[in-house]
């Protein structure tokens, strides 16, 4: 059998490449990562390999919020409890994990990114003729729930001028100072954001 780099076996380096070709795995973090998976039981390699390979097969995107699920339509979508008149637009899955803990009762739309010019995504890459669809169903408000990053500022006016003319409202979530935070610290965007939203008290 071939070796690979340095006289690692061929099977080691195929393994550390594919771990280093994971978002935010360095080439140490992807090397521990495989000389780890060597020092396991085989059966709990295995049941890591059955778990990556069951995440490919059974889940799938939501056919309505696009969610990930492994039920289509998702849980949340057929939840009738919810308020099926707004609708939370994120970025990526993931966000709707950070919105669910703060007690959320409406329906999502993820968009599967932002619009970034200078990276070639522009609105027909993201799901943005899905939600359109949503919008002219029983919905009253949207509430914006993109990154506040210029990319996601600029999605999310992109999509008040889709939803205006439907009579939909568009919100944005709040932006001020986290919490315990000091002034001082604080950039200047933050700031000028916290001025904009201040509240009476």
């Amino acid at each position: 059998m071939a070796g690979g780099q340095g006289g690692t076996p061929e099977p080691i380096t195929r393994l550390i490449e594919a771990f280093h070709r994971l978002p935010g795995v360095g080439p140490k973090s992807a090397q521990r990562l495989a000389y780890h998976i060597l020092r396991v039981p085989e059966q709990e390699a295995a049941a890591l390999a059955t778990a990556i390979v069951d995440v490919k097969q059974r889940i799938k995107l939501c056919s309505r919020c696009l969610n990930i699920t492994e039920s289509d339509p998702c849980a949340i979508c057929t939840d009738a409890r919810r308020d099926q008149s707004v609708i939370c637009v994120v970025e990526q899955p993931l966000d709707i994990l950070a919105i669910e803990r703060t007690g959320f009762r409406g329906l999502y739309h993820v968009l599967h990114g932002v619009l970034n010019p200078m990276e070639g995504i522009g609105p027909e890459d993201l799901r943005l003729r899905e939600l359109v669809v949503r919008l002219k169903e029983e919905v009253t408000e949207v509430i914006m729930a993109t990154n506040p990053s210029l990319e996601g500022e600029a999605t999310a006016m992109y999509v008040q001028r889709l939803a205006g003319p439907l009579g939909v409202r568009v919100t944005r979530l709040a932006r001020g100072l986290p919490s315990g935070a000091d002034l001082e610290y604080t950039d200047d965007v933050t700031l000028s954001r916290a001025f904009e939203g201040r509240q009476e008290i």
